[in-house]
C-alpha cells in the first residue's frame, strides 16, 4: 500500500482540533438552522464506526433547530458490519417511516454512510436521499487509516465483507458525498468517489472526527437536505 493513498500524517494530527470545532458548532447552531425550513421531513443519523448515537446528538439537535424530525439510528454502539446489519437498520426505518408516513432521508457519518448508501439500494422506495460525511465510498478500502482497526474489531478482511457490497455503486435515490481535503482518517479520493457515485459533492474544510461538529459540515448537511 502505498502511502501517497492515505492522508498525510500532518493531516491526520490536525484532528486534534474536534474540541474546538465541537465549541464552534455548538455556538452556531441557532444560526447555521435559520435559514432552513425542513417542514417536517424525517431523517435518520447513522454514526460512524465506534460510536453511537451520542455522537450525533449535535447534529440532530441542528436539524430538529430547521424544522426536520430528526432520529437516532437506534442500534448502540457502531460495531462493524454483519450479515444483519441491514435488516436490523430496516427495522429502524421501518419505524420511522410508519411513524412520518413518508419516506425517510438518510446521514451517514463515516461507516454510517456506507450502511446508509446499502440499505437505500435494497430499499429505495422508502429513502428519500442518502447524505453521507467523510465515508470511504471509493477506491481501496485499506487506502484509509481506519482500516485496521475495522479489521481488528470485525474479525473479517475489508476484502470481505459479510454483506454484498458495491460500494462505487449509487443508490437509485439522490445522493450527496460531503468530503473533506483536511480529513485526517478518510482521503478525499474516498470519501469524494467518482461523478458516477453521486449525484452532488460538497467540500468542507473540517477534519473526520468533526464531520458532525463542524459548522461547515454542519451547514453542508442542511444544502445537502434542502429541496430544489
Amino acid at each position: 500500500m502505498k502511502s501517497a493513498h492515505l492522508p498525510s500524517l500532518w493531516t491526520s494530527l490536525g484532528e486534534i482540533r474536534l474540541l474546538n470545532d465541537f465549541v464552534r458548532g455548538w455556538l452556531a447552531e441557532d444560526e447555521l438552522a435559520a435559514d432552513h425550513d425542513g417542514e417536517g421531513r424525517p431523517v435518520i443519523v447513522l454514526p460512524g464506526l465506534f460510536t453511537s448515537d451520542a455522537r450525533t446528538a449535535m447534529a440532530r439537535r441542528v436539524l430538529r433547530k430547521a424544522n426536520y424530525h430528526a432520529y437516532g439510528w437506534g442500534l448502540g454502539f457502531a460495531a462493524p458490519v454483519r450479515e444483519d446489519t441491514l435488516s436490523r437498520f430496516g427495522q429502524r426505518v421501518d419505524e420511522v417511516v410508519a411513524r412520518e408516513g413518508a419516506p425517510v432521508a438518510l446521514i451517514g457519518w463515516s461507516l454510517g454512510g456506507l450502511i446508509a448508501r446499502e440499505y437505500a439500494k435494497v430499499a429505495p422506495e422508502k429513502i428519500d436521499k442518502v447524505v453521507t460525511l467523510g465515508s470511504p465510498i471509493a477506491g481501496d478500502p485499506r487506502h484509509n487509516r481506519a482500516w485496521r482497526a475495522y479489521e481488528w474489531a470485525a474479525g473479517h478482511s475489508v476484502d470481505d465483507m459479510p454483506l454484498n457490497v458495491v460500494r462505487e455503486r449509487k443508490p437509485p435515490v439522490e445522493t450527496i458525498a460531503i468530503w473533506s481535503a483536511a480529513d485526517g482518517i478518510i482521503p478525499p479520493h474516498a470519501s469524494r468517489g467518482e461523478p458516477h457515485m453521486h449525484d452532488r459533492a460538497i467540500e468542507v474544510s473540517c477534519g473526520h472526527l468533526s464531520m458532525m461538529n463542524a459548522p461547515d459540515a454542519l451547514a453542508a448537511m442542511l444544502t445537502a437536505l434542502a429541496k430544489g
